[in-house]
């Protein structure tokens, strides 16, 4: 599905469904490994310009939902993690999965505690660093304060902006263009992130 139809299939949803979509959406993709690929970003943005274009769904309640969804995603990863440890990051043997799971855990390993929060705004990275931390023995409370704030600022945050898009006509106009700029963004620091981290004399060790 290409950034111009996110809006038309999420408009085209009850609030209800709508709620419950990305309840469940979110949560998958923050908490289990095969759902890395869903472009949570975008979805969320959209999510909140619909709300803000529509008098039926309520965006306090839809925030409320992201934010749980989210929470509670990275909160099954890392359990995950700590009582089943490494068997379940390598269930998969397929190269490019396991590159990426090497690529979270530099991250990790780099910035810890702000690596859980700074994940939220990276894609594929945000579904394998809890998990990761669950498997690193972090600090269960230390790992509840990081995932609670980018729980509310990536969920929340990405959500009020998409939301606050139609106050001002130059973001209604330009909506699409701001979403593709931030999943961009997102996946050009996750790029130079890992470029930077393989020059590092960690990643050579």
């Amino acid at each position: 599905m290409d950034f111009s139809s996110y809006q038309g299939f999420l408009s085209s949803m009850a609030p209800f469904l709508l709620y419950m979509f990305m309840g469940v959406i979110i949560f998958l993709e923050t908490g289990v490994l095969i759902a890395f690929f869903i472009p949570g970003d975008s979805l969320l943005f959209f999510a909140g310009l619909v709300a803000a274009s529509t008098n039926n769904v309520n965006i306090l309640l839809l925030v409320s939902i992201i934010f749980v969804a989210a929470f509670m995603g990275d909160q099954v990863g890392f359990a995950l993690g700590r009582t089943v440890g490494r068997s379940y990051l390598e269930k998969s043997k397929r190269p490019g999965f396991l590159k990426m799971v090497a690529r979270a855990e530099r991250f990790y390993s780099r910035y810890g505690w702000w690596a859980v929060v700074f994940a939220r705004f990276y894609p594929w990275i945000r579904t394998f660093v809890p998990p990761i931390a669950g498997i690193s023995k972090m600090n269960y409370y230390r790992f509840l304060t990081a995932n609670a704030l980018g729980a509310f600022v990536w969920g929340v945050g990405m959500t009020m902006l998409g939301y606050c898009a139609v106050q001002f006509p130059w973001i209604d106009e330009n909506s699409k263009l701001i979403a593709l700029f931030f999943i961009t963004l997102s996946l050009v620091s996750g790029f130079v992130n890992y470029l930077r981290l393989r020059r590092s004399p960690q990643s050579k060790s």
